[in-house]
């Protein structure tokens, strides 16, 4: 039986061991977290319209009853392809096969201050973090009437789907909640700022669901900036590129991601956004026993000369032809070929944007078919449920109860 090594509980990870699981092979799955977590949904929770379990799922629930798959909560630290072992904060660990599929976190280009003062959204930790700040600064603002502007001027950083969808989000809650929730505040004055260095929102879609996002938010009453960049950031005030500042106690990182290397890959193979090379078996270059998977792998081609687009889609598609090879054997394998199925993305109530091969269309049916696709791919049945209760509780009341400040304990 061979020993099968998977870094990272992600879309890719998990979708290959659920895959392999009953079959002949041994498989070890390593993650920092003890659950599988649902990114496309990060800002639902940030905006107190999901609850963090909604999207999270143990990992050892998942695969309760396969014994050939073993869980480790555990921080991977290196890889040594020549001795074929992984070295982890739990120990060392050996393997026939490799599969590296740890995803991507937040890229701040660079810059120190940017990172120090910000809020990325790349987990459900950061998620639940965002919340917290964003609650918290509506309660500071009450005792803080000399910087309630500050306060109620919310900057976020980056047109791609997250940075459209939580302004979206933002802009919902400004006009159904926060008003009933604080009173002595005039949200007529909050301004939320969606700011982007292309020339487009949405610039990974088609002109259409480009020009439909931006047309939506601006509707919503968000101030879009595009071919415009953030200089910096101290906390308090947000320099952008054309000269502008804006006075604001929080700024929303979406604006790119890189990939979380392991210390042990040749440097040769790391491309631009931290992407590990990948042959077309989803092989890393110059390996035998080591496939990357997800956002971190980049396989180029003519079609995709920068690697495929980092989204779940291609993870899974990745991690299922994997299993079919693995089952098949080496001498067998097939080269992946990924079938683009459309991308979309949700600005807000009835509001959505979606590119299928055969159709582009927007409004209240793409809200609907994002809603669909979404509860299909999220991981449990009760998950699927709690969160279609929960988007059918808000759509007739405009309300959610989930505006919770949890702070951590800290034990003196």
């Amino acid at each position: 039986m061979k020993k099968l090594i998977i870094i990272g509980g992600g879309f890719a990870g998990l979708r290959l061991a659920r895959e392999l699981r009953n079959r002949n092979f041994e498989i070890w799955l390593f993650d920092k977290n003890n659950y599988h977590q649902f990114q496309p949904l990060f800002y639902q929770v940030a905006t107190c319209g999901l609850d963090s379990s909604s999207i999270s799922f143990p990992l050892r629930k998942v695969f309760q009853g396969y014994k050939n798959v073993h869980i480790r909560n555990a921080e991977v630290q290196r890889v040594d392809s020549v001795a074929q072992t992984i070295q982890t904060n739990i120990g060392v660990f050996t393997y026939d096969y490799l599969v590296i599929a740890t995803g991507a976190t937040t890229n701040f280009f660079g810059s120190e201050e940017i990172e120090k003062n910000s809020i990325p959204m790349k987990s459900t930790s950061e998620a639940l973090y965002l919340r917290n700040r964003l609650l918290q600064n509506f309660e500071d603002a009450l005792s803080d009437k000399e910087n309630l502007q500050a306060y109620l001027n919310i900057v976020v950083v980056g047109g791609g789907a997250t940075g459209v969808e939580v302004s979206g989000s933002l802009a919902e809650m400004k006009k159904h909640i926060l008003p009933k929730d604080y009173p002595e505040i005039d949200f007529s004055k909050m301004n939320i700022y969606l700011v982007e260095a292309g020339p487009k929102t949405l610039s990974a879609m088609s002109a259409n669901a480009s020009a439909k996002s931006q047309h939506y938010l601006e509707k919503l009453g968000v101030h879009v900036y595009t071919g415009t960049s953030v200089k910096n950031y101290d906390g308090r005030t947000v320099v952008l590129s054309t000269g502008k500042n804006i006075e604001s106690r929080i700024l929303i990182w979406a604006a790119g991601i890189r990939g979380n290397t392991i210390s042990g890959i040749p440097p040769e193979l790391i491309l631009p956004g931290n992407r590990i090379a990948v042959d077309e078996f989803n092989r890393m270059k110059g390996s035998r026993t080591i496939f990357v998977l997800g956002d971190i792998a980049c396989m180029q081609s003519s079609a995709y000369p920068k690697g495929h687009p980092q989204v779940a889609t291609v993870a899974i598609a990745q991690a299922r032809h994997l299993a079919k090879n693995l089952k098949k054997g080496e001498e067998t394998m097939q080269p992946f070929i990924y079938k683009d199925k459309g991308s979309m993305a949700t600005v807000g109530r009835n509001l959505a944007v979606v590119d299928l091969p055969f159709i582009k269309f927007g409004g209240w049916l793409a809200w609907l078919f994002w809603m669909f696709l979404h509860l299909m791919l999220v991981l449990s049945v009760k998950n699927k449920v709690l969160i279609f209760v929960n988007w059918v509780w808000k759509y007739f009341t405009f309300d959610q109860s989930l505006r919770l400040i949890v702070k951590p304990f800290r034990k003196n």
